[in-house]
């Protein structure tokens, strides 16, 4: 989102079990060492956060749009702005075409996009009237004109991040601790972000919170991106701070599992894109948008270990608790 809310660090609380050993074999050699612990948020006592990575950056766009997000296929890229998308040759950088909606609307906001097969799909809300309203639009990716749209209206939050995995549509609905110009109550609370499944409709099938530390993060703004990495974990950011939150569907419970950060540096939040193209080889795209900048980084996702823990005990007789 536009708002530059002040985004305050939280102490980060999610049991490990162990530490998590550093393979250099399983990275590229230009990853960097993980942090003894995850930047700006000191554990609590009794705990272990979750690790934390470094990426290391790779390239640079100039791309006038790069103030929500970018996403990104084999052949180009798409920065995004409030009002208008446009398409970049990633070989050369250079503009290829450009989509520009009327101030007037009705596309107000658009947050972060995400390309699948030939088409573009982005997520687009109200921000920051009230009530939040919320739709994705679908563009051409090969001549960038709107092709449809399929309407929220109020519903969860603002949807901030739209991905596809395994055959469904996972999506962001950001709620907000500041209170907008003009009114006196909080956008919706940031403790409501939801991140949801759903089906080939967009009816959703299934919701989740997001872990309270990783909130306490994102305050006052809220979940700004999400993208399904190549190790099958949901990687989500804020709207301000270098860093990407690796998370995972529960295998119980409500909220997801927060695995790892990996600082982006010179990130300032916003949505990000996992390029899928590259196949062995993927990377991680994300804006700069205080210099309206495209960046893509290599990550070292294959040294983020499973945590081994277990939530589950079976009791036998004589084991059985009273």
């Amino acid at each position: 989102m536009n708002s530059t809310g002040r985004i305050t660090g939280a102490v980060a609380a999610m049991a490990v079990a162990g530490l998590l050993a550093w393979s250099t074999g399983l990275v590229t050699a230009q990853a960097s060492a993980p942090a003894s612990a995850v930047r700006g948020a000191p554990a609590a006592a009794g705990v272990t956060a979750p690790p934390a990575f470094t990426a290391t950056p790779d390239k640079t766009f100039s791309a006038a749009d790069a103030h929500q997000g970018v996403a990104v296929d084999a052949k180009f890229f798409y920065a995004v702005n409030n009002q208008s998308i446009t398409k970049y040759d990633r070989r050369t950088g250079k503009a290829v075409l450009q989509f520009v909606s009327d101030d007037s609307g009705p596309i107000i906001h658009m947050d972060s996009a995400t390309v699948v097969g030939d088409k573009l799909y982005v997520a687009t809300s109200d921000y920051d009237s009230a009530p939040e309203e919320s739709s994705v639009e679908i563009f051409d990716t090969r001549t960038m004109r709107h092709i449809g749209t399929h309407s929220f209206g109020i519903f969860r939050g603002s949807l901030t991040w739209l991905d596809r995995h395994d055959g469904a549509w996972y999506g962001g609905f950001a709620n907000y601790d500041e209170v907008p110009d003009g009114q006196t109550q909080p956008y919706g609370g940031t403790d409501n972000t939801q991140i949801v499944k759903m089906d080939d409709a967009f009816q959703v099938q299934q919701a989740w919170g997001v872990p309270h530390e990783i909130l306490d993060r994102f305050k006052p703004m809220s979940n700004s991106g999400g993208s399904w990495g190549p190790d099958g974990r949901l990687w989500i950011t804020g709207h301000g701070l270098d860093e990407a939150y690796v998370t995972e569907l529960p295998d119980a419970g409500s909220d997801l599992r927060w695995i790892a950060t990996v600082r982006l540096p010179q990130v300032e939040g916003q949505a990000i894109a996992w390029d899928r193209s590259r196949g062995a080889d993927p990377t991680l795209w994300a804006i700069k948008r205080s210099t309206s900048q495209v960046l893509t980084f290599t990550v070292p996702y294959r040294s983020i270990k499973e945590p081994h823990t277990s939530s589950f005990h079976v009791y036998g007789p004589g084991q059985i608790q009273q």
